[in-house]
C-alpha cells in the first residue's frame, strides 16, 4: 500500500492511513496528505475481479454516458490516473490499486440509522438505473462471468457438494437440504429473462447502503459508489439486493436468527424510494420485485454456503465459521419472505400504483 500511494499524483506528500473496515471483497484505505487533502486507495482483490481493465472500462464508459446526459442529475465518483497514464497501478506482485479523491462532508453507513437513510439509498440507486437507461447495456464487459446466473450458482453448490474438500458437508446437511428445496423458486427469474418477460438494463449488482455516499449534514444521498461490479442484469437484482441487507432486523452475520426477520415498513420504503426515481420500470418487473427479493438472499446465502464448503476462499472472514454464519442469517430471512409473501406483493402494488419520479 505504501508503496501503491507513490505511483498516483496527490496533493502534497501522503503521511497518514487508516483502513475502513468494509464489504467482504476490496481493500479500502483513507489517506490524508501534509496538506490535508484526502484520497480513497482501493486494493482491487484479483481473485474475484481477475480482468481489472473490464472494470475500469465499464466505469468510464458510464461515467462518460452519465456526463452527456445534463438532466442526469447523478453524481459519479472519478478515479485518478497513475503517474504514467494507467487506470490504475499493478504492483507485479497480484495487487491491483486504484485511487479517487475523498468526497469533503460524505459519510458511508453499514446500516439505515432511520427510514429515510433507506429512502434516500434507494432514491439513489433507483435514480443510478434510470439514468443509464438508454445506455448500451452490450457495451458493458461481464466483470465476475454469470455473477447472477442463480441456475450456474446451483452448479457450483453440487460440485462443491460432491468433492466436499474441507470435510463440512456433515454440519451443514440441514442448510443444503433447504437450499435445493427452494431451487425451483429461486431460478424463476433467470427463466424469465430467457423468455424475455424482463429487459436487461444496466446494474449495479452491489446495492449495500454503504455504497452511497450521504450528505453528513442533510443526509441526502451524493452519490452511488463502489462500480465493480457493474454489469448487464435485471432491476430487481439491485432492488432485491437492497432489501436483502438494509431491510433486515439483523446483521447480515447475526448468530441469535431470534433477530433476524424481514421489517415490512422498510420494505415498503425502499419500495417507494426505488420506484419513484426509477419510473421507467415496466409492470413485469414491478410485479417481480418480491420474487428479486427472494432470489438474492438465497442467492446469497447458497454462495456463502458454498464458499463456506470450498474453505471460504471467495468472501473475507473475521471468525470460524464466519460465512456458515452470514448463510444461516440469509435463510432465516428467507423464512420470513414466505411468511409475508402476500403482503409483500400487496406493498409492491400500493406503490407503484400511478407513481411519477419526484
Amino acid at each position: 500500500m505504501k508503496s501503491a500511494i507513490f505511483h498516483f499524483p496527490t496533493e502534497g506528500k501522503p503521511v497518514d492511513c487508516v483502513q475502513i473496515k468494509t464489504g467482504h471483497i476490496n481493500e479500502t484505505y483513507l489517506i490524508t496528505t501534509d496538506r490535508g487533502v484526502k484520497y480513497i486507495l482501493q486494493w482491487i482483490n484479483r481473485y474475484v475481479f481477475p480482468n481489472v481493465d473490464a472494470i475500469m472500462s465499464n466505469m468510464s464508459a458510464i461515467s462518460e454516458f452519465l456526463r452527456s446526459k445534463s438532466q442526469a442529475e447523478m453524481a459519479m465518483i472519478s478515479y485518478i490516473d497513475t503517474l504514467d497514464g494507467r487506470s490504475y497501478y499493478d504492483d507485479g506482485q497480484g495487487g491491483c490499486w486504484r485511487i479517487y479523491r475523498f468526497v469533503d462532508n460524505s459519510v458511508c453507513l453499514e446500516r439505515p440509522e432511520r427510514p429515510e437513510d433507506f429512502y434516500e439509498c434507494a432514491r439513489a440507486f433507483g435514480h443510478f438505473q434510470y439514468a443509464l437507461n438508454g445506455f448500451a447495456v452490450e457495451k458493458l464487459e461481464e466483470t465476475i462471468p454469470g455473477f447472477h446466473d442463480t441456475p450456474d450458482r446451483f452448479r457450483q453448490f453440487r460440485t462443491v457438494l460432491a468433492a466436499d474438500p474441507m470435510g463440512r458437508l456433515r454440519e451443514v446437511e440441514r442448510e443444503v437440504s433447504f437450499a435445493l428445496e427452494r431451487e425451483e423458486r429461486a431460478c424463476r427469474l433467470h427463466r424469465m429473462r430467457q423468455r424475455g418477460e424482463l429487459p436487461l438494463r444496466v446494474t449495479h449488482n452491489d446495492t449495500k447502503i454503504n455504497n452511497v455516499l450521504f450528505d453528513r449534514d442533510s443526509r441526502r444521498a451524493l452519490c452511488v459508489i463502489d462500480l465493480d461490479t457493474v454489469m448487464p442484469g435485471l432491476s430487481v437484482f439491485d432492488f432485491g439486493d437492497a432489501i436483502r441487507f438494509g431491510a433486515s432486523t439483523g446483521e447480515e452475520d447475526e448468530r441469535d436468527l431470534s433477530k433476524v426477520a424481514l421489517d415490512l415498513e422498510l420494505f415498503r420504503v425502499f419500495t417507494r424510494g426505488f420506484y419513484e426515481a426509477c419510473p421507467s420500470l415496466t409492470p413485469e418487473e414491478t410485479a417481480a420485485m418480491p420474487l428479486g427479493a427472494y432470489t438474492m438472499t438465497l442467492e446469497c446465502g447458497l454462495r456463502f454456503l458454498t464458499d463456506y464448503l470450498n474453505g471460504d476462499k471467495y468472501f473475507s472472514i473475521d471468525r470460524e465459521k464466519h460465512n456458515l454464519d452470514r448463510c444461516r442469517t440469509q435463510f432465516k430471512l428467507i423464512e420470513s419472505m414466505e411468511a409475508h409473501w402476500d403482503e409483500m406483493a400487496r406493498i409492491v402494488r400500493e406503490e407503484t400504483a400511478a407513481k411519477t419520479v419526484v
